[in-house]
């Protein structure tokens, strides 16, 4: 077998087109080509999927089952395959105890580190604690003043409930006169009878004496004797003054407080030992939020000001409402915010001792109770923790905000494990560092001579970690940072470090669009670090789109020359000059400049009006000022890390949501959004999915198949047969398969075996039952359509303008390869972002809407940039404003009003660089953005 190539033959995966080609080993391999013409096929769902399988295959039955296992893939044969890791595009982890340092594994390092050279402080006083030996603990009591008397006492329970009489004889046995039990001192030969339903503290007096010179070898004597009895301590007894503590072991001698052996589990907030008691390790707890119980408080207790309560009358509530009312002599249709604070406060919290008369009526009888009232937050929260129903809990749980634990503050450790430092710092605050800071501070860690020869090999591989991961341009994420809060690009490039520090050599990487996400600054080092990977002995195949990185590939693949069906050839393979050169290849055209996205003839003004975000500080944001013109394309733009996402889905978003629909989503940190009167609807077009489950597709998200089978119900067959619309849905029961629920498919557990998926016998796939296929449009039954790509659909309903309508508009978004009926867990981010876009697009326009993407151009080529340029444009020209975060030129370039935040990530970025057209951002000095903007506004 030839080592030098990967030979595929015969590829038909998905829309391949029978293909075959050599792929060069241990070169850095980008695969482009329009959106949906095959890339992902090739790469992923052959390649990778082929060498996985063959991997997999090659261990025990027993290994197997703990493995996902993929599909043979619809191909001849693949020579020169290596071990496959993928590295894709997919939603972060959603799990709240999941954080950057732990999925980097960096925070195991750090416990490990805090757990062999910590300096343990006391969690009371602060001071520092350190294991004292014998000769130190007398040397102390030997410092205090001559001629002092003092009580030598060993500790040997402490708050322990029992009667411990056991304990107690045998001290006497051991020749002891005197104990000390719950501070009081009591003679051995008394029968000392203890309550055994009570704790008990019991301290033995091993000697009584006087300080001197000459007694110091006595003494020494009875401090050894005292640690042997307590495991190690001693406590010094002065009379009128504070007892004091001694340890052989970590334990404060102001507070008496013992610190146990440092240990990786204490500074774990997944594992007992180190977790906070209050949250449990997450750092946050949920509680009720009288915002959230009354959301209006213009509104009446008869109105429903109490939400929780509202809607409930003649009912218990209602009737306790009224004699609250009653008692404190108040107007039940006054508003809420006109109440006394008094009342207000008791509606919410209770009346404590004072009691109320309540009255209520049952069986058409009168009846009454005396007693305080509970509060509406008292009775929530009682509920709300007594409830065994998960439904009641999600319905108390809709009055309830995410707040720091007021325990731990958000640390998310116990106070013992807080209170041990490294370098000064305790490990909350480091984990808290920005990636860039933490590398800062374990570069420049001193340590004491023993303690550096101990913590050497751990610091080496925490900044080895750290060092990855400002390479592929996250330096400006911190340790804490939940995952769930990450884009599928940080999190693509956090494996990618992750892989890179590995070492691994002989491995094929399979990489879906790594610089998703990245400014055109970090995409160099990303591009450094690919090769880096490559030069190891690695063959790293990419998916890409970006330029840059396709021109600095060793070789090329396009794929085309349409999309879906129209896709899946070989347009060109070979190296990135030749590319260039190639007439026939859409992407070959744009490279060279054959084929451009224009640059604007003049740049819209807007309407005159403004959205003003004033004193934005959420996370890194530096209060600042920010003007967005309506009636504009507008980009928001600036290094990873700068504060987009911070400034436009964290702020704007969130600020625009509560005025204009009483969202409850938390909004950061601003002092005041103006200008919100003018736009009278805001949509927020992300990449999250467009469902979770395979039922779920474009058709039924964009409303179309709502149509489709409206039409077919209209036909003369159904309604020969009486079948309504819903007849023609796979949900419900009437007209689908019962054998595989609609799903078409039926899955046979195989335990060792991956489970094996066969195509329904009784409906051959298509989901719905025989009676219901007989019903046909042009030909063509209901599972005929949803199998049409939205190209063919759209000829397929030419003739029927509101199904051809919102067909347009997948068309115009650059999806008219995708079919009606594929799952939505099968689209891709951008995909599903285009998918919302489309469904907002077929909406009628008011005018006075505010777009907000994050990121469109994810997964899309230079032509379909191009076309999404029009359709965002086609939504300005309809006075409406759309507001974009992007870091590709192309889009930058053809917006009216660039907002550039920056100049840095993180804690140097948050500021506003500038703000202009994409001309005056071109001519700033210090703005990233600008220099690149200058290469490609030319002489403009």
């Amino acid at each position: 077998m030839s080592t030098e190539f990967i030979k595929i033959r015969g590829a038909r995966q998905h829309n391949l087109k029978n293909i075959s080609l050599d792929i060069p080993r241990n070169k850095l391999v980008v695969i482009t080509g329009i959106s949906g013409s095959g890339k992902s096929s090739l790469a992923f769902d052959t390649i990778y999927a082929e060498g996985q399988r063959r991997y997999v295959e090659s261990l025990s039955a027993y290994a197997r089952q703990f493995l996902e296992q993929m599909d043979k893939p619809e191909v001849d044969y693949i020579e020169g395959l290596s071990p496959a890791i993928a590295i894709e595009q997919r939603t972060p982890h959603r799990n709240p105890r999941s954080t950057v340092g732990t999925v980097t594994e960096i925070h195991d390092y750090l416990r490990l580190l805090f757990a062999r050279v910590g300096h343990p402080h006391c969690p009371k006083c602060g001071l520092e604690i350190r294991p004292q030996t014998t000769q130190q603990i007398v040397d102390q009591i030997m410092s205090l003043p001559e001629g002092t008397s003092i009580q030598i006492l060993a500790p040997l329970l402490e708050g322990k409930r029992g009667g411990h009489a056991k304990l107690l004889r045998r001290l006497q046995k051991d020749g002891f006169t005197r104990v000390k039990v719950d501070g009081k001192v009591r003679l051995l030969e008394d029968d000392i009878a203890l309550d055994g339903n009570k704790k008990h503290s019991i301290s033995v007096i091993v000697d009584r004496l006087t300080i001197k010179k000459q007694i110091k070898r006595r003494l020494t004597d009875s401090v050894e004797l005292a640690l042997s009895l307590s495991d190690g301590r001693v406590i010094v007894d002065l009379p009128g003054v504070e007892e004091m503590f001694f340890s052989q072991k970590a334990a404060c001698i102001n507070c008496s407080i013992s610190i146990p052996e440092l240990t990786p589990q204490m500074f774990s907030f997944n594992n007992p030992h180190g977790a906070c008691e209050e949250c449990n390790g997450l750092g946050t707890k949920m509680y009720l939020d009288p915002e959230l119980i009354v959301p209006d408080p213009s509104l009446s207790l008869a109105e429903g000001a109490i939400k929780p309560w509202a809607g409930r009358h003649s009912t218990y509530f209602s009737q306790m409402l009224n004699s609250l009312c009653q008692h404190y002599n108040i107007d039940i249709y006054a508003p809420f915010k006109d109440l006394p604070r008094k009342v207000r406060d008791t509606l919410l919290y209770g009346s404590g001792d004072e009691r109320i008369k309540f009255y209520f009526e049952k069986d058409r009888r009168r009846q009454f109770s005396e007693h305080s009232f509970e509060g509406v937050i008292p009775n929530l929260e009682r509920r709300y923790h007594g409830t065994e129903s998960d439904q009641v809990r999600e319905e108390i749980e809709n009055f309830m905000s995410i707040r720091a634990c007021p325990s731990c503050g958000g640390a998310r450790l116990k106070p013992m494990s807080l209170a041990v430092t490294v370098g000064g710092k305790p490990i909350h605050v480091i984990s808290g560092f920005s990636i860039e800071k933490a590398y800062e501070f374990f570069s420049n860690l001193r340590l004491m001579p023993g303690e550096r020869a101990i913590a050497e090999r751990i610091v080496k591989e925490i900044t080895h970690r750290l060092g990855f991961l400002i390479s592929v341009g996250l330096n400006y994420l911190s340790l804490d940072r939940p995952t769930s809060t990450l884009s599928g690009g940080e999190d693509q490039r956090i494996r990618l470090a992750t892989q890179i520090s590995s070492g691994l050599a002989g491995v094929l990487y399979v990489l879906d669009e790594p610089s998703i996400g990245l400014h055109q600054r970090d995409n160099l080092r990303l591009l450094e670090n690919l090769r880096r990977l490559r030069d190891l002995g690695n063959t790293v195949l990419v998916v890409e789109h970006d330029a840059r990185t396709i021109l600095s590939s060793d070789y090329v693949i396009d794929m085309g020359p349409g999309a879906g069906l129209e896709g899946g050839h070989i347009v060109f393979h070979g190296e990135p000059g030749e590319l260039l050169r190639n007439g026939f290849s859409l992407t070959g055209q744009y490279l060279s400049g054959e084929k451009t996205i224009p640059i604007p003839v003049s740049r819209r003004k807007g309407n005159g009006k403004y959205l003003v975000i004033e004193g934005g500080s959420h996370n890194n944001l530096k209060d600042i000022e920010v003007k967005i013109p309506l009636g504009t394309f507008t980009c928001v733009t600036g290094v990873s890390g700068s504060g987009k996402s911070s400034l436009v889905s964290e702020t704007l978003f969130p600020a625009l949501a509560h005025e204009l629909y009483k969202s409850k989503q938390t909004v950061g940190k601003v002092r005041s959004v103006h200008g919100i009167h003018h736009i009278d609807k805001v949509i927020n077009i992300d990449q999250n999915p467009i469902g979770r489950t395979p039922r779920s597709n474009p058709a039924t998200y964009t409303g179309v198949f709502t149509h489709i089978r409206e039409l077919f119900s209209m036909l003369p067959d159904s309604r020969l047969r009486g079948y309504k619309p819903g007849r023609f849905s796979f949900n419900v029961r009437g007209g689908r398969c019962e054998v595989c629920n609609g799903d078409g498919i039926i899955r046979i557990e195989m335990h060792f075996l991956p489970d094996v998926y066969v195509t329904c016998e009784a409906c051959r796939g298509l989901r719905f039952n025989r009676d219901t296929l007989e019903v046909k449009y042009k030909g063509h039954h209901i599972a005929d359509v949803l199998n049409m790509t939205v190209n063919e659909a759209c000829a397929f309903f030419e003739n029927i303008p509101r199904i051809r309508s919102k067909l347009k508009t997948l068309v115009e978004v650059g999806l008219g390869y995708i079919r009606l009926g594929q799952p939505a867990t099968t689209l891709s981010g951008g995909e599903a972002q285009r998918v919302k876009l489309a469904k907002e697009l077929s909406k009628r326009a008011t005018g006075r809407t505010l777009y907000l993407l994050d990121e469109p151009t994810t997964g899309l080529h230079f032509d379909d940039i191009k076309k999404l340029l029009e359709v965002l444009n086609y939504l300005v020209e309809l006075k409406n404003t759309v507001v974009v975060i992007e870091h590709n030129m192309d889009v930058i370039k053809a917006a009216d009003f660039v907002i550039d935040l920056g100049p840095e990530g993180g804690e140097k970025g948050g500021y506003v660089v500038g703000a202009g057209t994409p001309e005056e951002i071109a001519k700033l000095e210090d703005s990233y953005t600008g220099r690149f903007l200058r290469g490609v506004l030319g002489g403009k």
